[in-house]
């Protein structure tokens, strides 16, 4: 198995998750029900998919993230209709019109950065690609995410979900499964103070609680931001990493932002699952919508 491998799954598990997470949403974002069903197919994904295919384009072709030429993926598969925020989509028109990346994501939010959950979502790929190499994993997560994300929270959300999705790949490849405090260890040590740290921490401390406790104390993503989004989704994806649909059920339980909490969880368990018994349905992969541009088929 090759780390491109690891990827492809990673962003199988990524779109999987995402297309039916967004199926229990309204067109505001807001959760329609909690209880668990299997939707209609098909299944259709969101811009959480759309700019995690320009990540893995980016590492098939390169190997490594130059930011100039993710903005141009990221402005060239632009879809409006895909469910991008109001900031991220008004940054990418920016693009399109020849703003550079550089002065559009610094200009976010008065100057501050988007502190969104959005550099998290799309960037477990890029962790499993780096299976084993968490520190590179944690740099190249960095440069993904300040194409868009320029405050210092959504950029460490980032990174500890591809330093999660690393551990978890390479927990695959040498046959070892991941303790959960392993898992958050491993993750907070490529972090700096911040509330996405504090919230790791917290995740880390919640031992045999409940999903709807765990959301209650984390946060589910309803706020889009990543410390509301990334320390319930690790905690979720460490807690069930051997189970990958339990683990988007999870997601689905906790309401909030549910496409993207369950394509930052399927992401990560994808990476240490893939396809089969207690990884990624493959029925699931057939309801979902197939993916865009030139990706390989779902295997």
């Amino acid at each position: 198995m090759t780390m491109l491998d690891l990827c492809y799954d990673s962003l199988d598990g990524l779109s999987v998750g995402d297309a039916l997470g967004a199926q229990f949403l309204l067109s505001g974002g807001v959760s329609v029900r909690s209880d668990w069903y299997l939707p209609e197919p098909p299944w259709r994904w969101t811009d959480d998919t759309e700019m995690a295919c320009s990540i893995v384009d980016e590492l098939r072709e390169h190997a490594g993230i130059d930011q100039d030429r993710l903005a141009v993926r990221f402005a060239g598969r632009f879809d409006p209709y895909r469910g991008y925020g109001g900031g991220t989509a008004v940054l990418l028109r920016q693009l399109q019109e020849g703003v550079t990346w550089q002065a559009a994501a610094g200009a976010a939010f008065g100057g501050r950065g988007s502190m969104g959950n959005g550099a998290a979502m799309r960037v477990a790929p890029l962790g499993a690609f780096h299976a084993g190499d968490s520190r590179t994993a944690a740099l190249q997560a960095m440069r993904s995410a300040q194409v868009t994300h320029t405050h210092p929270e959504a950029v460490l959300g980032a990174v500890a979900v591809a330093v999660a999705a690393a551990e978890a790949g390479w927990a695959r490849l040498t046959r070892h499964r991941p303790d959960p405090h392993e898992l958050f260890e491993v993750v907070l040590a490529h972090l700096i103070d911040s509330r996405v740290r504090t919230g790791i921490v917290r995740a880390g401390r919640l031992r045999g609680v409940g999903v709807a406790e765990a959301a209650y104390e984390l946060g589910n993503g309803s706020k889009i931001l990543a410390f509301d989004t990334v320390p319930f989704a690790l905690w979720v994806a460490a807690t069930r990493i051997d189970d990958y649909p339990a683990a988007i059920r999870a997601c689905v339980e906790a309401g909030g932002d549910v496409d993207t909490t369950a394509a930052i969880v399927g992401g990560i368990v994808g990476s240490y699952t893939g396809v089969g018994p207690g990884g990624i349905p493959a029925g699931w992969l057939e309801h979902r919508e197939p993916l865009p541009g030139v990706l390989p088929p779902a295997t």
